[in-house]
């Protein structure tokens, strides 16, 4: 008797059917809506070794691909008829007037340096050393003072 009048007491509700992957999704998307926003990287000060990093990467790329350019090249010269045989290449390089060949050498001298400076910075840092906030800065200011002091030198030979 109990059960009956608590069973006639309950409302009936319809049930809707809605796949796990669906209902998942739906829940995703309303905690979505409520999580703040995060502010980007301009409200933090820039530091040397955000420049660092992303000039690591870009001379990595840059080398990299320039290595893989000129090296298909190398490869289709002969096929195009192109003259890329280092006689030629240093024959054109001498006639280019001088202020030409310091900035070419220049540019293609500082990012191998820089990379290279900067990759025996990380193999420093892979023994544990020089780890610290302090010695990271210091580190990265040296990189680049020696990236651009060298490759200077190797524009002005």
């Amino acid at each position: 008797m109990l059960a009956q009048r608590i069973a006639s007491q309950s409302l009936r509700r319809p049930t809707q059917t809605i796949d796990s992957d669906e209902a998942a999704h739906q829940i995703l998307a309303k905690q979505r809506l409520n999580r703040p926003v995060s502010p980007h990287l301009g409200i933090y000060r820039p530091q040397i070794t955000w420049y660092a990093s992303a000039l690591n990467r870009i001379t990595g790329c840059v080398l990299s691909g320039g290595f893989y350019v000129f090296g298909a090249a190398y490869l289709v010269a002969p096929v195009l008829g192109w003259h890329l045989e280092s006689a030629s290449l240093a024959a054109a390089f001498a006639s280019w007037p001088v202020a030409a060949k310091f900035l070419t050498k220049l540019i293609v001298s500082f990012p191998f340096t820089f990379h290279s400076f900067n990759g025996l910075r990380h193999l420093m840092w892979d023994l544990g050393r020089g780890i610290s906030n302090k010695q990271v800065q210091v580190t990265g200011w040296t990189v680049v003072g020696l990236s651009t002091f060298t490759s200077l030198l190797l524009a002005f030979m």
